[in-house]
């Protein structure tokens, strides 16, 4: 472990530029590099598939272009964007509500492990301190002031996540937020920053042409995107948006026919038995052969959404 004094050359300029600077800083791994784009991707603990897909793949494309992610290793969104952001090969940084030698939820051991040698875990908290409460709301101004960008996935109408977002428009950091179903409480945070002035995030293209500007098109980084495998489109009359990434050419006809009407938002069987006009027991063995593919998951009884 590290230890960064504000009077530290190494010190992040970033933090520097806020009047509630830490002090200090306790580090496992590396500061982020500060010649390099920074996003912060944060939103619910208790968050839907969709968001989780949503964060994860979000990381991945951003990782992939060159930029680093940060967020606060909490479950739900957080780790979801850390997760994506290593898939990519990227950097990603934990703020921690707690000492850096404590992993904090104990279920992400694994994902501590790998930030630790794939970023940093960075902490204003000596080690030994516990994650209790009020250290979250302190330990958000640290993630908004580390990024150039915070994109919000979900959140309730009062969160920790529109904490992180109203710090990050105080230092002047744009904020950017996924659009949600309207009546959905998961979503109420986001279309509540976005009917606000925040940017909508309806791909990973936005974030990337708000950060690089005209050097992104230069770069033919939009190219670059369009090449990912990452297709987001409407669902036949759901509103369902459909994230096609795996290859399906092996699948029988029926199973094609009902991973086709499927999408990140779960769907209830009879709707895809509607849709695609098969029997109930044609479905559930199709949706059987799916799992069992890891093509799709069951969120909850009789809902069904891909992976």
């Amino acid at each position: 472990m590290r230890i960064y004094y504000k009077k530290d050359k190494l010190y992040p300029n970033k933090l520097k530029e806020i009047d509630d600077a830490p002090l200090k800083l306790y580090v496992l791994g590396e500061l982020p590099n500060e010649n390099k784009k920074t996003v912060a991707i944060v939103g619910a603990r208790e968050c839907s598939h969709y968001g989780s897909q949503m964060a994860y793949k979000y990381a991945q494309i951003l990782a992939d272009e060159g930029v680093q992610i940060v967020s606060g290793m909490a479950r739900g969104i957080d780790s979801a964007a850390h997760r994506g952001a290593l898939e990519a090969g990227g950097k990603t940084f934990a703020i921690m509500g707690c000492g850096t030698d404590i992993c904090y939820p104990i279920q992400n051991r694994d994902l501590y492990e790998q930030i630790k040698t794939h970023g940093g875990v960075i902490s204003e908290f000596e080690n030994g301190e516990k994650p209790i409460s009020w250290h979250f709301p302190m330990r958000n101004r640290i993630i908004s002031a580390l990024s150039d960008l915070i994109l919000v996935v979900e959140a309730r109408s009062r969160s920790g996540s529109l904490i992180t977002a109203d710090r990050a428009l105080d230092y002047g950091k744009d904020v950017f937020a996924i659009p949600g179903r309207v009546g959905d409480s998961l979503s109420e945070g986001c279309n509540q920053l976005i009917s606000q002035g925040a940017g909508i995030a309806w791909n990973p293209q936005e974030l990337l042409v708000s950060l690089f500007h005209k050097n992104f098109q230069k770069k033919e980084r939009v190219s670059s995107y369009n090449n990912k495998c990452f297709s987001l489109q409407e669902n036949s009359g759901l509103g369902n948006e459909k994230y096609q990434q795996k290859n399906i050419s092996g699948l029988e006809s029926k199973e094609k026919k009902v991973y086709s009407c499927m999408g990140l938002y779960p769907i209830h069987v009879n709707e895809i038995v509607k849709i695609t006009g098969l029997t109930l027991e044609e479905v559930m063995t199709a949706l059987f052969s799916l799992e069992i593919l890891d093509l799709v998951i069951e969120t909850t009884k009789n809902y069904y959404a891909v992976r």
